[in-house]
């Protein structure tokens, strides 16, 4: 049996004129031949006699169309056998430029399914696509009675700028599905010797699921030795532990050997808990919950502004379990919090840190830093109540503790600011105290990147670090002694995560860029050599050897933009560092719409390859995106920092406009008409606050922004706390140029540009009414604006299904205001005569 085949992808705008496209080439997978079953009784249990048609139903993998073969002709591949009856795929994709709904018509056939994206779609019926590639699939059923002659399918779109291809090999658009099902690793760890990794990875799926492995693997060969949940290396030896239950119920802690596989039981009745294995593996140290006192739930006390955030009367205490004897010994007895910092490597001492609320000065929460003698239970207080210290550790002989904190931390001894400013509370210095003599010696006052994790190494007595460095995270090997900083040479714009090991020269890297996902790397310390020399010291080149690349399955079938640098410098004098995205094919004689992004506050946005607001994404749908670190923003040095303090995004607001102009300017390609911006929390207040200082942009949007920083500071779970950071010792009754004049709620009659609210209705960071309140004003002032609302989500739009819509109200209002094309908001929210 022979089928004409003549495919005609009719794209017939709904607004404009009908573009006809024919396509020739498809993707073939087939014939499979599908033989009738013996027919044993008439009826089948359903009382049904046996249909032919229902062949169509048998389960057939459309992955087989991934593979297959491109074709060309008007003809499907015929059986061996014309009797019987076969099944057929056929497949293409569209590549839809912009939002489109797309009408699917198949004809000439009777028995056939549909498939759109890999879900099944009835033909006639609108389909709704965004701007990315999408798959078109029929599994089509030819029987022995069949008369088909001719198969026509034809495809009525909105976006005349649509193409259809087939084959396989085509490089694709980066997309939200890119950013949301891509597989990532997690904390890696490297055992002591420095022979092994534990190396975690994960990755949502389609269905909402996620999946996470946890693997074992020789770090010479690669070679994979075991895969388990909730693993981790012994602190000392090389051998990793984990948790399991055995046949009467009771937790065990056993290890396992990673060159032998065998299994060593330490605690065959491990008590519930969370806990740290001790340097000398003799004892667990465990971090026990309490709860004080609840309220009655429906008339209740509130005894602490904060006091409204769930589980702030948890409070946490210490406890040694010795293995050997299995007895409990409890370490701390506190109504305060406390933390174990750090273990001492002869497992004696205990770095605690002590959290306490004090009101009355800034800030009020603070911190007392305790070392404990594990054997005699007696404290020494190292710090006390400093409201500016952060986590600490032990030198590895114990006589020193490495404490982070802020510039005004421990006296005010790090700070490097100008008269009259007030350092940033966020941006970390590591700082080094003799234990015994309680002398404490500045290491980064003069190291512009901010201080983020950080570990003390046995091996060579360094300090390992990564750190904001402008818009990337960079590593870097500081030597305690001489407090010579040196940034350790890769090939990545991002550490993600570090491990070095205890006993060897070796370290487990993952980083990522600005235009790749997540890389594993090993590196050897053992010949490493310093040269040249970089504004904050010199740079350290190691042996790096790639161990797997997540980014190259991620990215196998994609074309990206280009990614570039660009500085400006503002009028005084800073040079506010700038990147932007291109779209792939990119045109210079043409002109693009522009999004431009920042955050505005105390934090870069930095060189993340995903991120919620995927700048690949944006650039791939034809925009021009530009990324802003305007002064404020960490990893620049403390004076840079500190222009966040007591600005309330003047200063930050000034170099963002200017930054916006003086780009526009430089590169032509830029439709100046059609800019927007976006930003989150602080810069979702950033963008309220934009539109009342200019008017280059046509649309804003403003996700969990601040619109009155009075009310943020008294509502939001952590509104007065972060003014501490933001306002410093300001406040709403005695400053009120910041807390008021600079607020965009009391200056909204002077924004007439088009604005989008969106936030989660259970936000407690930046309360939902923030953004309510400033809608109000526009609307009643008559201004575009919109504001949509995410049900049961907080802060971060995390549940995915409500993530894509969140996402594509982003995509569809730049559409509207940017493109001019309101086809895809009138789709997400059709107008409605109700005002």
């Amino acid at each position: 049996m022979r089928i004409g085949l003549s495919l005609l992808l009719a794209l017939a705008a709904v607004a404009a004129e009908a573009r006809d496209i024919v396509v020739d080439t498809y993707r073939y997978a087939g014939p499979y031949l599908i033989k009738q079953p013996a027919i044993l009784d008439s009826l089948n249990a359903e009382q049904k006699a046996f249909d032919a048609t229902t062949l169509l139903d048998t389960p057939l993998s459309l992955n087989a169309l991934a593979m297959a073969a491109q074709r060309t002709g008007q003809t499907l591949p015929r059986t061996d056998d014309d009797a019987a009856a076969a099944l057929h795929l056929l497949g293409f994709d569209i590549d839809a430029a912009s939002f489109t709904t797309a009408t699917i018509a198949v004809k000439g056939i009777e028995h056939f399914t549909l498939y759109v994206d890999g879900q099944q779609s009835a033909a006639a019926t609108p389909v709704q696509l965004t701007p990315a590639r999408h798959s078109v699939a029929l599994k089509m059923l030819t029987t022995p009675t069949s008369e088909v002659d001719s198969l026509s399918i034809s495809v009525s779109v909105t976006d005349s700028t649509a193409t259809a291809i087939s084959t396989t090999t085509s490089l694709r658009k980066y997309t939200l599905d890119d950013v949301l099902y891509a597989r990532h690793f997690g904390a890696v760890e490297l055992s002591s010797d420095g022979k092994w990794a534990i190396v975690p990875t994960w990755q949502t799926h389609r269905d909402g699921t996620t999946e996470s492995r946890t693997q074992v693997r020789e770090l010479s060969t690669w070679r994979l030795l075991d895969e388990r949940d909730g693993i981790r290396w012994l602190p000392t030896t090389p051998r990793y532990y984990y948790i399991r239950t055995d046949v009467c119920g009771k937790r065990q802690l056993v290890t396992r050997d990673p060159a032998t596989q065998t299994e060593i039981i330490l605690v065959r009745d491990l008590p519930e808990g969370s806990f740290q294995v001790s340097p000398t593996e003799d004892a667990l140290i465990y971090t026990f919950t309490s709860e004080a006192p609840a309220e009655r739930p429906d008339v209740y006390e509130v005894v602490h502004p904060d006091d409204r955030q769930p589980g702030w009367r948890r409070r946490t205490r210490v406890s040694r379990f010795d293995i050997a004897t299995g007895i409990m010994q409890p370490l701390t007895h506190s109504h305060s919090n406390i933390f174990v910092s750090d273990i001492s490597l002869d497992g004696r001492y205990l770095l605690l840190s002590k959290q306490e609320f004090l009101f009355g000065s800034r800030p009020t929460q603070v911190s007392s830093l305790l070392k404990m003698d594990i054997q005699t239970l007696h404290v020494d207080t190292l710090v006390r109540r400093d409201g500016f210290i952060g986590t600490a550790c032990f030198s590895p002989d114990g006589t020193q503790v490495l404490i982070s904190g802020s510039p005004e931390a421990l006296g005010g001894i790090g700070k490097n600011v100008d008269d009259g400013q007030t350092p940033s509370m966020i941006d970390n210095q590591l700082y080094i105290m003799n234990a015994r003599t309680r002398e404490v010696r500045p290491l980064t006052r003069d190291f512009a990147p901010c201080v983020q994790r950080f570990e003390w190494n046995p091996r060579d007595g360094m300090v390992y670090f990564t750190a904001e460095d402008r818009d990337s995270i960079n590593l870097f090997r500081l030597e305690p002694q001489t407090g010579i900083i040196r940034q350790i040479q890769l090939p990545e714009e991002i550490v993600m995560s570090f491990s070095k090991a205890s006993a060897a020269t070796s370290m487990l890297l993952v980083g990522q860029s600005a235009s790749n996902s997540d890389r594993l790397y090993a590196l050897d310390f053992g010949k490493a050599k310093s040269k040249g020399t970089k504004d904050n010291g010199q740079i350290l080149n190691c042996q790096i050897v790639k161990l797997d690349d997540l980014s190259s399955v991620t990215l196998k079938d994609i074309r990206l933009g280009s990614c570039e640098a660009w500085t400006w410098r503002n009028p005084q004098g800073d040079d506010i560092s700038c990147r932007y995205y291109l779209p792939p094919a990119f045109d210079a004689t043409k002109r693009y719409p522009m999004i431009v992004n920042y955050y505005g506050g105390c934090s870069p946005i930095s060189r993340y390859f995903e991120s919620r607001y995927p700048h690949h994404a944006y650039a791939a749908q034809g925009y021009v995106v530009l990324v802003v670190i305007p002064s404020g923003s960490t990893g620049f040095g403390q004076r840079f920092s500190a222009r966040h303090v007591a600005t309330a995004g003047r200063g930050p607001a000034e170099d963002i406009i200017g930054a916006v102009k003086a780009f526009c300017a430089e590169h032509n390609y830029v439709d100046t008409e059609h800019i927007g911006c976006i930003g989150a929390s602080y810069g979702g207040f950033m963008t309220q606050y934009l539109l009342t200082q200019t008017d280059i942009f046509a649309a804003g949007i403003s996700h969990a922004g601040i619109s009155d920083h009075t009310s943020y500071w008294g509502e939001g779970y952590w509104g007065y706390t972060y003014s501490q950071v933001s306002m410093a010792d300001r406040m709403p009754w005695s400053d009120r140029e910041l807390y008021v004049d600079q607020s965009p709620l009391y200056l909204a009659d002077r924004i007439h540009t088009p604005l989008l609210f969106i936030h989660g209705d259970a936000d407690h960071n930046v309360p939902v009414g923030e953004s309510i309140q400033m809608y109000t004003a526009l609307k009643v002032l008559e201004r575009e604006t919109a504001l949509v609302l995410v049900r049961d989500e907080d802060h971060h739009i995390l549940d995915r299904e409500k993530r894509i819509r969140w996402q594509q109200t982003i995509d569809a209002w730049f559409a509207r205001w940017l493109r001019n094309d309101r086809t895809w908001w009138d789709a997400l929210y059709p107008p409605k005569a109700l005002e």
